[in-house]
């Protein structure tokens, strides 16, 4: 996929796809130097990464926020979503190089989130409106990870893959919840798995 073919898909502006291409410019610039994303995925950055964020659009467009976005990592989904216009995005990640790397593309793409360096249980309060994660922890775990931050409006977001339905068993021992799986248009093995009405069982 080139930057064109996701701006056709997405009906981007030019300006957002341009700012997409100096966020997978600086992408690349520090792969070098520490690892934010799996190096075999890199031939397939437009599809693997960005389509696969991107998508998430769709799914809040109607959401009150704030997004908060757990272990953001290389930047995805927050980045993304904040660059294709969401203006309440809340990044949470504790490696300080990956830190420096989203306060860099947030300067370079002109993207706003809040990036909050600290390990998701340092958090300050906040009540989260949605909350994302990818590829970062079971649904179970994630779950426990977002307690202190969801309400009972909150609606959970997590880009999934094969294991999806084993990890929803295994939370489903410990949680109540309205499970809705939407297929990835990013690969045809992945879901967008949303959650609601999340309490304790």
């Amino acid at each position: 996929m080139t930057p064109e073919e996701l701006q056709s898909r997405l009906s981007l502006s030019d300006d957002r796809r341009r700012a997409l291409e100096s966020y997978a410019a600086l992408l690349e610039k520090w792969q070098s130097r520490i690892n934010l994303v799996a190096p075999a995925t890199l031939p397939e950055l437009w599809r693997r990464h960005f389509l696969d964020s991107a998508q998430l659009l769709e799914h809040v467009k109607d959401l009150p926020g704030p997004i908060l976005d757990f272990g953001s990592g290389a930047g995805f989904p927050g980045m993304v979503l904040s660059i294709l216009g969401r203006d309440d995005v809340v990044m949470v990640e504790s490696d300080r190089r990956k830190v420096a790397f989203l306060q860099e593309t947030a300067r370079v793409t002109g993207a706003t989130p809040v990036i909050e360096p600290c390990r998701i249980e340092s958090l300050r309060p906040i009540r989260a409106g949605i909350i994302t994660a990818r590829a970062l922890a079971p649904v179970a775990k994630l779950l426990r990870y977002a307690e202190p931050y969801a309400g009972p409006a909150t609606v959970y977001l997590f880009l999934k893959g094969e294991q999806v339905d084993a990890e929803l068993t295994t939370a489903q021992n410990t949680w109540k919840m309205a499970v809705t799986k939407a297929p990835s248009i990013s690969d045809s093995r992945g879901v967008v798995l949303r959650l609601e009405e999340v309490s304790r069982a």
